[in-house]
């Protein structure tokens, strides 16, 4: 065999394409969906809590509102904002406390607390915490400077007040910056929600042509829905195998809790049945060419499961996808559990409801669109091989 015909090979054909098509799926799609940072920075929502009766709370909180590049509301409680910012509604809490401006104005520590939510999109996080450093940068320059012209007036002091005096002037202003669900250090254990979350979902998308494959080569071994359950049967048995072994290495790497295990076990088994399903769709269709379209399914669903970025920085395409996704809902839920930022259980439903939703699609495929074959039974009375339609 020369060259030229090992290239005309079926399977080398295939191999090509795939080649071609992933790149440009996926730099298509990766370059087209992070295009949004930072651009899409100013969506992010930020409260501003001005609890101070004084001038100065009142002037930092208008020069905020005016200089900050955010959706900014001024007018929640800061119980009601540490709220939302638990529920990742907003990326930053300002909070000048009532007691601003009179510490500032006795010389004493002025301070304001920043929140920010860690068990967030790693970029909210780390663009907030960029935010909060020039803020407080900027407002220590200026209490410094206002507070050392009162020292211009009082040349000539003892070396005892001369320190007081000094001391006064480095601390008129503290930007307290509070962590809310801090994450363990280290980038794998902030990145672990999306890490499982992968992982379980391109097991279940080769699980879902294979799986869909064995389906179609038993067809007339017995009936549909007999093949169909088995199917689910299968995919079942390999959710929680799979899962046991996930879980054990995640745990000998990163710094999970031991009590959550059964609840991250029981959230890893739904995802891979959700996903298994939602890839099985095109396999049912189409064969092992809904590769074709699981593959840019899953490359925008790492971009749409807000691991990196929340829905508010998403183009509209990503947004749509992340409410429709197992990725999105499971990185979600896994952030409740792991890290306490939110409740759990509004992400499960929507993971639950994915999955429901892909196994009713792939029922309907299986009835109506894939064709009839004639089941092969054995009848008791002969020996013979009777020939039933389905």
């Amino acid at each position: 065999m020369k060259f030229k015909q090992f290239l005309g090979l079926q399977g080398v054909k295939a191999s090509i394409f795939m080649g071609i098509f992933y790149a440009v799926a996926m730099l298509l799609i990766f370059l087209t969906g992070y295009s949004s940072l930072p651009g899409n920075m100013d969506e992010l929502k930020v409260a501003i809590v001005n609890d101070d009766v004084g001038e100065a709370g009142t002037q930092i909180a208008d020069q905020l509102k005016e200089s900050l590049p955010f959706k900014i509301n001024t007018d929640l409680t800061n119980e009601k904002a540490l709220d939302k910012l638990e529920d990742n509604k907003y990326a930053l809490v300002i909070h000048i406390p009532e007691n601003f401006s009179e510490n500032a104005q006795k010389g004493e520590s002025a301070q304001i607390d920043f929140s920010v939510n860690e068990a967030s999109a790693t970029m909210v996080s780390s663009a907030m915490k960029s935010v909060v450093d020039e803020i407080n940068n900027q407002l220590s320059a200026s209490f410094s400077t206002q507070t050392a012209k009162g020292v211009l007036l009082n040349f000539n002091l003892p070396e005892d007040q001369a320190d007081k005096i000094a001391a006064q002037i480095e601390n008129s202003y503290v930007g307290n910056y509070i962590i809310v669900n801090d994450v363990p250090d280290g980038m794998h254990n902030n990145m672990l929600p999306m890490f499982l979350t992968m992982a379980c979902y391109v097991g279940a998308m080769i699980a879902a042509m294979q799986l869909v494959g064995a389906f179609k080569q038993s067809r007339g071994k017995a009936s549909k829905a007999k093949l169909f359950t088995y199917v689910q049967g299968s995919a079942l048995v390999i959710a929680v195998v799979s899962t046991i072994f996930a879980l054990l290495v995640a745990y000998l790497i990163a710094d999970i809790d031991s009590g959550i295990l059964f609840k991250l076990a029981g959230q890893q088994i739904l995802l891979y049945m959700a996903a298994f399903n939602v890839c099985a769709i095109f396999t049912f269709l189409i064969g092992e060419a809904g590769m074709i379209l699981n593959i840019p399914v899953l490359l925008s669903q790492t971009i749409a499961n807000g691991a990196t970025m929340p829905r508010e920085m998403m183009y509209g395409y990503f947004d749509f996808i992340s409410h429709i996704s197992p990725m999105y809902y499971s990185v979600q839920s896994y952030y409740a559990v792991m890290f306490g930022s939110t409740e759990q259980a509004p992400f499960l439903w929507g993971l639950a409801a994915v999955a429901v939703g892909a196994v009713i699609i792939n029922i309907l495929i299986v009835t109506f669109v894939n064709k009839k074959v004639p089941v092969e039974t054995t009848s008791k009375a002969s020996v013979g091989v009777i020939t039933t339609a389905q």
